[in-house]
């Protein structure tokens, strides 16, 4: 099984002080909110955790609140469909030839929210200061959405 991320990997450790565990998914829920409001997560994630789907949908949560409390804070391939799992093995696992050519997730990521901090002339302390709020999550969704519409492209799926 490939585990792509768990949150306890980034609040172990070197975690910022002050900051909610929480923090430490920010950025995986806003991947795997993408991928639930793209249809590519997996029937037993739908089964498993439908009303939880429902409300991220309905934005009444987040994608790091679905993270921590759906997914005991880990994302694995079984949270996502084939096509969800081919895009996240291209897309969001660093060091491939598809995140050599276009970018990586994390790389996204970091750009996204560098660019925000300049245009308001500050400086995320981390990268896990990234505020959870569907404000950011939207900005990442332009990217991902793009990314995924090349990433087709390179895999010749159009």
């Amino acid at each position: 099984m490939t585990k792509y991320d768990d949150a306890s990997w980034h609040y172990g450790g070197d975690f910022p002080e002050g900051l909610p565990e929480k923090n430490g998914a920010t950025h995986t829920g806003m991947f795997l909110s993408w991928c639930i409001n793209n249809n590519l997560h997996s029937d037993e994630l739908k089964e498993d955790c439908e009303n939880e789907i429902e409300s991220l949908k309905r934005r009444e949560i987040t994608g790091a609140d679905f993270v921590i409390d759906a997914c005991d804070g880990k994302f694995s391939e079984f949270d996502l469909n084939d096509l969800g799992n081919a895009f996240a093995k291209d897309y969001y696992v660093d060091e491939t030839e598809f995140a050599d050519k276009f970018s990586s997730f994390a790389t996204d990521y970091l750009n996204v929210f560098d660019s925000v901090a300049e245009e308001n002339d500050f400086e995320y302390e981390t990268f896990y200061h990234v505020e959870d709020t569907y404000e950011n999550y939207d900005l990442m969704k332009q990217v991902i959405d793009h990314r995924f519409l090349e990433w087709k492209e390179y895999r010749n799926l159009n």
